[in-house]
């Protein structure tokens, strides 16, 4: 539907290379990145208004690498919204109607259904100086798929809004999606990208390094960048000794060795534990869990879910404990604990 194919574009100070990937019909795709790392760049080369220095982008097989903006069939929603002023909502709505030389009859018709479908029937008469955040940002999405373009971008959509329009923004995109639109969104947040993807492509410094299903690239990350960008803390380097037909296998980094149930053979790799499936405890526990660690903890932070304990076991572990646990424990900066995790808690990656 909507397909990339090695753009790339060099400024003095920044570079996008050698970017190649594909959204089907209907696809909800998220490119997930740190700020500066080329989101809204890439956006806009495909938008048209950046040309790129090499590559091709094709919409429905067609080369629109040098259409115009105009004919492109694509329409672009800004983080700032960028809507016209001077302008009423329903006016706003209707201006790409308007310039397809549209008749009012069927500009008023398909204003009145959108305006509906986004909660604004009440606000058509109103000013963008009147309206809040996330009201302007219903109006620009309104604006931009008036047009029913083969295909929308979002760049940066909800970063400026607060938690709770934030949300309902949310549910919009989601509504707005299940009408069948193909989306390409920008984001640097995982968790609005989790809950809004069908496909997500993580970008560093100007490259693509992993493109999969949301739930792929959070269960088996490709890289430590792409591992500590989805909020994993334990990514381990070492080298990993099989035994083979998913049998328990030893993991050594750093002097210290992991037993962990694996069927991937022998080599270098890494070594992903979630911080929530580790055990602390004031003493070593006698339970079925092969890893057990002495360490020192030298982090305590709060944390979404609960209390973050950061542990040196002559490797830095993260666990995840709940907040009644943090405080029947007593712990505190300092203190020898153990860390305790079954050897079917982590996953091996080759390198």
């Amino acid at each position: 539907m909507l397909e990339l194919k090695n753009i790339s574009k060099i400024y003095s100070d920044f570079q996008i290379q050698n970017i190649s990937f594909k959204i089907n019909k209907g696809e909800y795709f998220i490119i997930l990145g740190l700020s500066g790392a080329g989101k809204s760049v890439l956006l806009e080369i495909i938008a048209g208004l950046i040309r790129p220095d090499e590559g091709h982008i094709f919409l429905n097989g067609k080369d629109i690498t040098t259409e115009k903006i105009q004919k492109r069939k694509i329409a672009l929603v800004h983080q700032e919204q960028t809507l016209f002023p001077h302008l009423n909502v329903f006016k706003n709505i209707a201006y790409g109607l308007k310039c397809k030389r549209l008749t009012y009859k069927v500009i008023k018709t398909r204003v009145k259904r959108l305006s509906q479908n986004v909660g604004l029937s009440h606000l058509l008469e109103h000013y963008p100086t009147t309206l809040s955040g996330g009201e302007c940002q219903r109006v620009a999405l309104a604006r931009a798929i008036a047009t029913e373009p083969a295909c929308l971008l979002l760049d940066e959509p909800l970063s400026s809004l607060d938690t709770k329009s934030r949300y309902e923004m949310r549910a919009l995109l989601r509504k707005i999606h299940n009408t069948g639109k193909t989306m390409l969104h920008v984001t640097h947040d995982y968790e609005e990208a989790v809950s809004l993807a069908t496909k997500i492509a993580i970008i560093e410094q100007g490259s693509i390094c992993q493109i999969d299903k949301p739930e792929e690239i959070f269960k088996y990350p490709k890289s430590e960048f792409v591992a500590s960008f989805c909020g994993i803390k334990n990514f381990i380097k070492g080298f990993l000794r099989s035994t083979g037909n998913g049998k328990v296998s030893q993991f050594r980094a750093n002097g210290l060795n992991f037993f962990i149930l694996t069927n991937a053979t022998s080599g270098e790799g890494y070594f992903i534990l979630r911080s929530e499936d580790i055990i602390i405890s004031r003493t070593q526990s006698k339970t079925s869990a092969l890893n057990s660690f002495k360490g020192i903890i030298i982090d305590i932070a709060p944390a979404r879910l609960g209390i973050e304990i950061t542990v040196d076991i002559g490797i830095r572990i993260a666990a995840l404990i709940t907040k009644e646990s943090y405080l029947n424990l007593d712990l505190k900066y300092g203190d020898n604990v153990w860390i305790n995790f079954k050897a079917s808690s982590g996953k091996i990656f080759s390198i």
